[in-house]
């Protein structure tokens, strides 16, 4: 019966403590060392990140302030000009009398003796024009405007004020030829005004074309302020939803990398225990 030697047996098992030393140390160091380090690593670089983009968010902030600003400053401003293109315009248009539209043949045109009053300030030579109605045969005097028939009733128009005389006389002479060159021949009057029952006017001075082209500046204004607020807010939006797709790939990676390590740590054991070699019994 032969007995191994002490020396052999040392030299045998010092190798193979050594070598599973060696593991443990490592697998101590994967498991414990390694998490602490990778989250250190990815709070620094998400320092240096957030510090990076610090000032480019706040910079994109106070874009957004100011454009979201400016949207609701145009939309105030568009109202506004609704109020006052609405009383102005869209009002008179609606509230007026001289719709129904009839062919009048021109009877008379003439130029008084007696001036006019210019709203106050002067007095110009008045011209006085009568059509005849085709639809009812009715005579009716002639005005150029609404307006003018809501200052003077016997004249056809009203010139510019504090004007020199003989130049209002020569405009009003310059009329009468226009209208004598037109003498029974027809015309596109309106009437059906209940306050001027013997008056018809020759156009409209708030007509729906008008209305709706002073209308579009103001609509033209609040599409713009809503478009601005609206692409201010997808942006933010959008911002928003990048912002959660980046914390869930950074969750994914994170949880990866965790299921790395334990797979490879659990590789190590089970390697170094089929690995290790037995002892020999005595």
């Amino acid at each position: 019966m032969f007995v191994t030697p002490p020396s052999q047996r040392g030299s045998f098992n010092v190798p193979v403590n050594i070598n599973l030393q060696a593991r443990r140390r490592q697998t101590r160091a994967a498991l414990y060392h390694s998490p602490i380090q990778e989250g250190h690593r990815s709070h620094a670089s998400s320092g240096r990140c957030s510090e990076r983009t610090k000032p480019q968010a706040l910079m994109s902030s106070v874009g957004d302030e100011k454009a979201v600003l400016l949207g609701f400053t145009m939309m105030t401003f568009s109202i506004l000009m609704y109020f006052v293109v609405g009383i102005a315009m869209v009002k008179p248009h609606l509230q007026s009398e001289w719709g129904e539209e009839a062919n009048c043949s021109l009877v008379q045109a003439e130029i008084l003796d007696e001036w006019a009053d210019c709203r106050g300030l002067s007095r110009f030579p008045c011209v006085q024009v009568f059509v005849n109605i085709s639809s009812s045969g009715r005579k009716a005097r002639l005005h150029y405007d609404e307006g003018t028939i809501n200052l003077n009733l016997e004249c056809f128009y009203m010139p510019k004020c504090q004007r020199n005389e003989s130049d209002l006389l020569q405009e009003a002479r310059k009329i009468k030829q226009f209208l004598d060159e037109r003498h029974n021949k027809s015309l596109q009057c309106r009437f059906g005004a209940e306050r001027y029952p013997e008056d018809a006017i020759l156009y409209r001075k708030y007509t729906r074309w008008l209305a709706l082209w002073y209308l579009l500046w103001p609509s033209l204004m609040l599409g713009g302020g809503v478009l601005l607020v609206g692409l201010v807010k997808l942006n933010q939006r959008l911002a928003h939803l990048c912002a959660e797709l980046d914390g869930e790939e950074a969750r994914a990676a994170q949880t990866a990398s965790i299921n790395g390590k334990l797979y490879q740590l659990l590789s190590w054991r089970l390697g170094g225990s089929s690995s290790s070699p037995q002892e020999p019994t005595s």
